[in-house]
């Protein structure tokens, strides 16, 4: 079932009263939302999406398009089943989190809230070409993020099998390009560390224009991956939008 492979249940959540759903970020896998699952199981169901190219999906072919996958990872969703749908991405993640509500919109389906983290505004962009960069430069690239332990960078083996998906998120990124349309029906939140070196504050707080709905900007101490380390700090901000669509 493509469900299988796009979506990872971590933890109980059948009797959940909401449905979460999270979008890695660049180079990243639905592993990263492990720890905020199991802060939210099982009151919240959360979903954590897997692109192709790695984990237990490295033997696929990383795709290169944010809009194709925001439409696989909706059809892996399916159709609503009635509960409040929340949706979260950080990096990259949050522009897939945005497409997706966007599709999830045309259909009717939702959702009931969408979070952007660690991203600027679609609107704003910039030069964005770390795909074209040299192994040794992406790598740097990445350390600088502080979000990737430094002896998976040092391993040969894992680098080996972990590029060519960060290269086709980067190259996702760089070919995406934003259309003006109508904002969004749900509210949005936008998260961001205050020390951030590719997001400023400012920069999460273009995301105001995307919704009709009301919008939220949650500054946290922490640069880019300020999640780390502050997952009951997420998970509390989540439960309280919860506690307002249950």
């Amino acid at each position: 079932m493509t469900s299988d492979r796009w979506l990872r249940r971590f933890h109980p959540g059948g009797d959940a009263r909401a449905r979460l759903v999270c979008f890695p970020h660049a180079g990243g896998s639905a592993s990263y939302w492990h720890p905020l699952s199991g802060l939210l199981s099982p009151r919240t169901e959360v979903l954590a999406v897997q692109y192709p190219g790695r984990q237990d999906r490295f033997t696929e072919t990383p795709l290169r398009s944010i809009t194709e996958l925001a439409a696989r990872a909706v059809d892996a969703l399916g159709e609503s089943d009635g509960r409040p749908l929340l949706l979260l991405g950080h990096s990259m993640g949050a522009v897939v989190a945005y497409e997706a509500a966007r599709l999830l919109e045309s259909s009717g389906a939702g959702p009931d809230l969408l979070m952007v983290s660690g991203r600027r505004a679609p609107h704003l962009r910039r030069p964005e070409a770390a795909h074209l960069l040299d192994d040794r430069a992406l790598l740097a690239h990445l350390a600088s993020l502080d979000g990737t332990d430094a002896g998976l960078l040092a391993d040969p083996e894992i680098v080996a099998l972990a590029l060519p998906a960060v290269r086709a998120d980067y190259a996702a990124l760089t070919g995406y390009q934003h259309r003006e349309r109508d904002p969004l029906r749900c509210p949005v939140t936008a998260l961001v560390g205050d020390d951030d070196p590719v997001t400023s504050p400012a920069d999460a707080r273009g995301w105001e224009r995307y919704t009709a709905a009301g919008f939220d900007l949650k500054v946290f101490p922490g640069g880019h991956f300020y999640l780390n380390g502050r997952h009951d700090e997420i998970a509390a901000v989540i439960s309280r939008h919860l506690e307002a669509l249950v």
